[in-house]
């Protein structure tokens, strides 16, 4: 019992350190936007880890590590995050931090409905309550038709949607007993093929030092990320984990804070903590139902 209650808090760390993984890639992206392309940068970031991922587990898998049942489901998924980075990154551009992160983890409640109509299950009122909730707090943080309002807000819907379509593939290739390892390190290769076809066209070098070592940082802090949550899932299951993932948001903010000076007001905080509330308890009662696995946003 002492043994389950040790491996549960370990989960439970790994799981709060990738999300603050997950929340400085987000500020170092938001960092380097005005002094890189972000294409370079996406380019940069999928580079760096792939190559290191395949590096770390080629040993052990050889050219098994690339063998797929479903290649065609392996590339939707990977141009799917590409697209969700790509939305991510140029959001990031234009708004805060904090705001972006609590805005886009609106997606687990998206994808417990989107795989609820695809399964044909029916919807519990409980269900409809947070999802309406957790809309709420979206509006609440975008508030349209106030000053507060930039079309820059909609972009992280969109990356919503995009997002949503990638976890259901995501789920899709689980169900078909995909090797996850192989998925994670396909849908990596995807997009930094997909990055490098554009780089002729966009490259840029970076300017100095300080924004090489950001763009490293933003390849460790992904690796990292992924791999905290691999060594979280490993040691408590998903419906002890997923609610500390909206430890993120809280990341979010004090990067914002600590690196632009920013803090939301009164009433975005209200929106972000609807928003986490509803979130982290959809995705829990979507994991305690066994229809998806809720994973972090990935940027």
């Amino acid at each position: 019992m002492k043994k389950a209650a040790h491996h549960s808090l370990a989960g439970i760390g790994f799981a709060v350190l990738a999300s603050a993984c997950f929340a400085t890639l987000d500020t170092t992206t938001k960092s380097i936007s005005a002094s890189v392309s972000l294409l370079v940068a996406l380019w940069f970031r999928y580079a760096f880890q792939a190559v290191v991922t395949t590096a770390v587990v080629w040993k052990g898998r050889g050219r098994k590590l690339f063998f797929t049942r479903h290649p065609r489901f392996q590339v939707a998924r990977g141009l799917l995050l590409f697209v969700s980075s790509l939305l991510a990154f140029f959001s990031l551009k234009y708004m805060p931090v904090g705001e972006f992160t609590a805005i886009v983890l609106m997606a687990p409640l998206v994808i417990t409905l989107l795989a609820a109509w695809t399964l044909k299950e029916q919807v519990s009122p409980m269900r409809w309550a947070l999802v309406f909730g957790g809309f709420a707090g979206t509006m609440v943080i975008i508030r349209p038709d106030t000053q507060h309002f930039d079309w820059a807000l909609l972009l992280p819907l969109v990356l919503v949607v995009t997002n949503s379509g990638f976890q259901v593939l995501t789920s899709k290739l689980a169900s078909e007993q995909e090797d996850p390892i192989t998925t994670h390190v396909l849908t990596g290769w995807t997009g930094t093929l997909l990055a490098s076809l554009l780089l002729p066209f966009i490259w840029e070098s970076p300017p100095d030092w300080t924004a090489w070592v950001r763009l490293v940082l933003m390849g460790v802090m992904a690796t990292l990320g992924h791999f905290f949550l691999i060594l979280a899932y490993g040691r408590a299951p998903a419906a002890t984990l997923t609610p500390y993932m909206y430890a993120q948001i809280a990341f979010g903010v004090m990067g914002g804070w600590l690196v632009f000076g920013h803090l939301p007001d009164q009433w975005t905080f209200v929106g972000m903590g609807l928003v986490a509330l509803c979130g982290a308890l959809g995705a829990w009662l979507t994991v305690r139902e066994n229809r998806l696995i809720i994973q972090p946003p990935e940027s």
